[in-house]
């Protein structure tokens, strides 16, 4: 429990600038808005970033305001626990969480993987993500992943180009694991031409095909590809509602409200016999170091966000190898550079 009398909340959003134009089903990034919490207790600090989740509207904007109008409950000391009866699964919850862990976590004088009873976090296979193109050009962007082990194609429902993109992309990298993410694009008549081809191209992985809502299009579908929900499950009471129908569950701490949550989402897709995937909003190293955390429970690891920016937080994660490492003056060590 945070000392009522010591604690400081500052809020800022910030814009993040993307180097280029990327591309998903339905969508076209240019920038990515952010919410920065900081909590203040003395001279410690805790820090959280969130993007949100642009596709229920879960605005920066909207988070500050929300976390604003409860400054005098945050100020008067909130544990994590707390945080998920007062907030819903979001944006808001998830910066504000994560400033909680690492708040705590520097009090105590250990890192936040400490304070999570988990063994020190290694580096992990983390996907590369080619977003939506022409097929020659996101040739061209795989190929340049040259340290790359597994990669993550954008597909926007268009079949004929989809199977295109990936048959160019495959074509340059054969000795890469390959996913494919449709962010909602299919339906269930341009879904069965698509499988076919992602047998053929040895893919590993077919995210979240299906709008949101309708999960049972995948009734009855061949699952030879496992396929992951991402917009469908967004927190843990969706989980036990909807994994029925997935093979995985890609775990955002944007989506579920923070590192509390997603652990334990990723415990109890365990016990329901799921494979478990971290992902990201297009995010800093301060976003991607707690969930970095999550990844180390995880079968897939997508922390890309900070290589399509035009700038990172100094110091950030690490990336070499096909790897992601996340040292420990990024967030949540005693030792981290604030």
């Amino acid at each position: 429990m945070i000392q009522t009398d010591r604690v400081e909340l500052v809020l800022r959003n910030e814009l993040l600038r993307l180097s280029e134009p990327f591309r998903i089903s339905g969508h076209v990034f240019e920038a990515s808005p952010v919410t920065v919490v900081n909590l203040r207790q003395g001279q410690i600090i805790g820090r959280g970033e969130a993007s949100g989740v642009y596709y229920l509207r879960d605005e920066p904007s909207d988070m500050l305001r929300t976390l604003d109008s409860m400054r005098d409950r945050i100020q008067a000391g909130i544990t994590r626990d707390e945080l998920r009866d007062l907030l819903p699964p979001g944006g808001a919850r998830n910066a504000l969480d994560c400033a909680l862990w690492e708040l705590e976590a520097r009090i105590a004088g250990i890192p936040a993987w400490q304070l999570a009873g988990m063994e020190k976090p290694k580096p992990l296979t983390t996907t590369f993500t080619v977003g939506a193109d022409d097929p020659d050009v996101m040739a061209e962007k795989a190929l340049a992943y040259t340290h790359a082990r597994a990669i993550k194609l954008k597909l926007t429902g268009d079949v004929e180009l989809d199977i295109a993109r990936l048959n160019a992309v495959r074509a340059v990298r054969p000795d890469a694991w390959i996913g494919v993410d449709a962010n909602q694009g299919y339906i269930p008549g341009t879904l069965q031409r698509l499988l076919p081809a992602l047998v053929d191209a040895k893919v590993s992985l077919l995210e979240q095909p299906c709008r949101r809502g309708h999960e049972r299009e995948l009734d009855g579908v061949d699952r030879t590809v496992p396929i992951a929900a991402d917009e469908s499950i967004l927190s843990l009471i969706e989980l036990e509602e909807r994994a029925h129908w997935f093979d995985v569950v890609n775990i955002k701490l944007d989506k579920c409200g923070g590192l509390t949550e997603g652990l334990l989402m990723a415990t109890r897709a365990r016990e329901l016999g799921k494979k478990v995937m971290v992902g990201n909003m297009v995010g800093t190293s301060l976003a991607m170091a707690p969930a970095f955390l999550l990844g180390q429970f995880c079968d897939i690891v997508d922390l890309d966000g900070p290589i399509f920016l035009q700038r990172d937080r100094t110091p950030g994660v690490v990336y070499y190898d096909g790897l992601v490492d996340c040292p420990a003056s990024v967030w949540g060590s005693p030792d981290a550079v604030l």
